[in-house]
């Protein structure tokens, strides 16, 4: 049985390379850290098959197209680099599996081989959409076949049923799949870009950044394609057909960078399909019940992925029993050597030294539900028109009196009451004055 572990927002502008950019692509640093990350995190999962979803292959009104040839080649010729050369080996298998199933739920699909390329009279070579987010990839990575896609016209809720058959396909096979959706946001930020600029563009980003933040993919295939058109934007049918292939799995999602250089949003994100066995829940679980039944802390860190170990960051750890809240306790800042340690302290300090609830005990370890927030690092703000509820925890401070509260919490539905509940927590009066700082957190649960 096959796997879909996730999906993966890459942008595309072939400028990141140093050969095209020249210099120019040290204004989009931040966006080159966040696909050397994404990069990363994809090489931890070792995929056999990449699903990559492009706007600038084949594109039709009416399919969507899908590579067809045992061997997918493509360069960079048109940005002057033909000596930037690719060639990838197609999933044949998995790909004849794909045509079978959009013939039997009539989904459109368009197939693009030599001979039908040649008399369509379009390029069949691999288009920069694609190559960009490979290019990186196979800096680290490049044990695994290719399924190029090139997303059609189609109505929305066709291009998610669509992803959902993608995952159907990836079930019954043998292969650890994951899908990047390669696509830019808006081209209208500035005047610098490819098109005039629209206050479109940057209401239209923040939007499907604040989605992925949330997790809430539904919302993707929902989206309102009236702002989508007036941000000139090439990215959201690639996040639809994604939507789609994970729609009714559990996610871990992570906006990893956005910035906009040159006119144009440039966002990195991660998708990752959760579960029962996440490894930071896990490694809390493990954690406390050791520490419950035997006081001891717990040890084992075999098998932990690269991130856990050598990462460091604050990490809260909560933990629900029928609904409620039975204990919640973190570090806003690292103080231990890794993640791993963090996790493994803070889940036992949740359960027994929460001083809101009594000890943990032995008999309710089988109904306790765990949660597990990494904290990125807290940036100073002046203002709650910084803050977003979803997106963003905050930290209030007045001397040594500091109050936290982590975004994203049920019944917590407006930046007022984020404020207000944690001036409560730091002990700090409405009218006195405090500093404030946001943070960024990644979910596990």
């Amino acid at each position: 049985m096959g796997n879909l572990l996730g999906g993966y927002l890459f942008p595309h502008p072939p400028i990141l390379f140093e050969e095209i950019g020249r210099g120019e692509q040290l204004k989009a640093t931040k966006t080159i850290a966040g696909m050397n990350q994404l990069v990363s995190d994809i090489k931890d999962r070792e995929p056999s098959t990449i699903i990559l979803i492009t706007p600038h292959g084949p594109i039709f009104r009416d399919g969507i197209a899908i590579s067809t040839e045992a061997k997918l080649v493509g360069d960079f010729s048109r940005f002057g680099h033909s000596n930037l050369e690719y060639s990838f080996q197609n999933n044949v298998e998995m790909v004849q599996a794909i045509v079978s199933e959009s013939l039997r739920e009539d989904i459109p699909l368009v197939q693009i081989s030599k001979e039908s390329a040649t008399k369509m009279d379009i390029e069949e070579k691999l288009d920069h959409g694609a190559l960009v987010p490979l290019h990186f990839v196979n800096k680290e990575y490049n044990n695994y076949k290719l399924v190029h896609l090139t997303y059609g016209l189609l109505a929305p809720k066709l291009l998610a049923k669509f992803g959902e058959l993608l995952a159907k396909v990836v079930e019954k096979s043998d292969e650890q799949v994951i899908i990047i959706a390669s696509g830019d946001l808006s081209h209208k930020l500035s005047s610098e870009g490819p098109y005039n600029y629209s206050p479109y563009g940057k209401e239209f980003d923040e939007k499907i950044m604040d989605i992925i933040q949330r997790g809430s993919m539904e919302e993707i295939v929902n989206f309102d394609f009236r702002l989508a058109d007036q941000a000139g934007e090439c990215g959201l049918r690639s996040l639809i057909i994604t939507a789609g292939a994970l729609s009714n799995k559990s996610l871990c999602t992570q906006v990893v960078s956005y910035e906009g250089p040159f006119g144009i949003g440039y966002g990195t994100a991660k998708l990752i399909v959760s579960s029962e066995e996440d490894r930071y829940v896990k490694l809390a679980k493990a954690s406390l019940e050791q520490y419950v039944r035997s006081g001891s802390y717990y040890h084992e860190l075999s098998n932990l992925p690269k991130e856990m170990l050598e990462n460091r960051n604050g990490v809260f750890v909560s933990l629900k029993k029928n609904g409620d809240l039975r204990g919640c306790i973190g570090t806003i800042e690292p103080y231990r050597e890794n993640i791993a340690q963090e996790i493994i302290q803070n889940a036992v300090s949740a359960g027994i030294h929460d001083p809101r609830f009594d000890p943990v005990t032995e008999a309710e370890l089988g109904d306790l539900v765990y949660s597990v927030d990494v904290l990125y690092p807290p940036e100073d703000i002046t203002s709650k028109e910084e803050l977003n509820v979803s997106k963003y925890g905050v930290i209030v401070s007045n001397g040594q009196r500091k109050g936290l509260l982590l975004p994203n919490l049920e019944g917590v539905d407006s930046v007022e009451e984020q404020i207000e509940i944690s001036l409560m927590k730091a002990g700090i009066g409405k009218d006195e004055n405090y500093s404030m700082q946001r943070f960024e957190v990644v979910r596990h649960k």
